[in-house]
């Protein structure tokens, strides 16, 4: 394998910010103060077929070709395609073990965009929505921090949905905002699954299985920051409100500019924030009643 100089890996890759992120480092490299020379970048997706076909979009990538930002066009990124579905612990492991295997010394930088928005609320998509969106991203956090080198970033894709806001009882937001371990984030995620399933959700929890994902999201960045000490930063981003599938194309930033925060905390300059909540392009608070 050729040398690099940093590494990085963005999951969900294929389409979206996740695409847009995989740009955005590879034109931004360049100038930022990471900078030490080839930059390796892992763009990541469930499906081969969709990934392939998105890795060849970022080659053919009229700015990326503008800015010679691509190795074949004499600059420092080179992308490649590696397979990752983070609903699949067996997928996670597999993807941990083949970055340990090629890059011992760790990598540098790890964007996690990869998630899930599904229609309609019952048991089966909260179930669905929280395996992807927050045990997919508890699983992978889990399994990559120990192949990332000291000082490295782990960025996680938040959203404004993650607020805790007044459609959650008091005592719910309290626990999460007092949370010191990320068990028991974990234990309000089952709170919030069983009481789905019993009907029993309403005075305490919103009915959005996507909005209270994210919150445990943002929930995970803050206690696996205390668990783990700082020798790899862990933040979260609300890109705002992008244009994408995900939004069914209501979204009012493009892709671009929604992965100008996640991007900025790989390799920017963050003051050393560690489990932190991003919005606006600084640290926010993460309750609002």
């Amino acid at each position: 394998m050729a040398s690099y100089n940093r590494v990085a890996a963005v999951t969900g890759g294929n389409k979206g910010i996740g695409l847009a992120i995989v740009r955005q480092l590879a034109l931004q490299y360049p100038k930022s103060s990471f900078n030490s020379g080839p930059f390796l970048i892992y763009l990541t997706a469930r499906n081969q077929e969709r990934g392939e076909k998105a890795l060849q979009d970022i080659n053919d990538d009229a700015q990326l070709k503008k800015a010679k930002a691509l190795k074949s066009d004499g600059g420092l990124a080179e992308i490649k395609y590696l397979p990752l579905d983070i609903d699949s612990q067996d997928s996670i492991k597999s993807f941990a073990e083949q970055i340990g295997k090629s890059h011992p010394k760790g990598i540098d930088f790890l964007i996690n965009n990869a998630a899930v928005a599904l229609d309609g609320f019952d048991a089966d998509v909260v179930k669905k929505t929280l395996h992807s969106n927050y045990y997919g991203a508890l699983e992978l956090t889990k399994h990559l921090l120990p192949h990332m080198v000291d000082g490295g970033r782990f960025v996680h894709l938040a959203s404004t949905a993650s607020i805790l806001d007044s459609k959650y009882s008091a005592s719910i937001r309290k626990r999460f905002l007092e949370a010191t371990e990320t068990r028991q984030i974990t234990d309000l995620m089952e709170e919030f699954t069983t009481a789905v399933e019993k009907n029993d959700y309403k005075s305490n929890w919103p009915g959005a299985a996507y909005k209270v994902s994210k919150a445990g999201l943002a929930g995970l960045t803050k206690t696996m920051a205390l668990e783990n000490g700082d020798r790899v930063l862990i933040n979260c981003a609300d890109p705002g409100y992008v244009n994408t599938d995900m939004t069914k194309g209501r979204g009012t930033k493009t892709p671009d500019e929604g992965a100008q925060l996640p991007v900025h905390l790989a390799l920017g300059d963050i003051g050393g924030t560690h489990g932190k909540f991003w919005r606006h392009g600084e640290v926010s608070a993460w309750e609002r009643v």
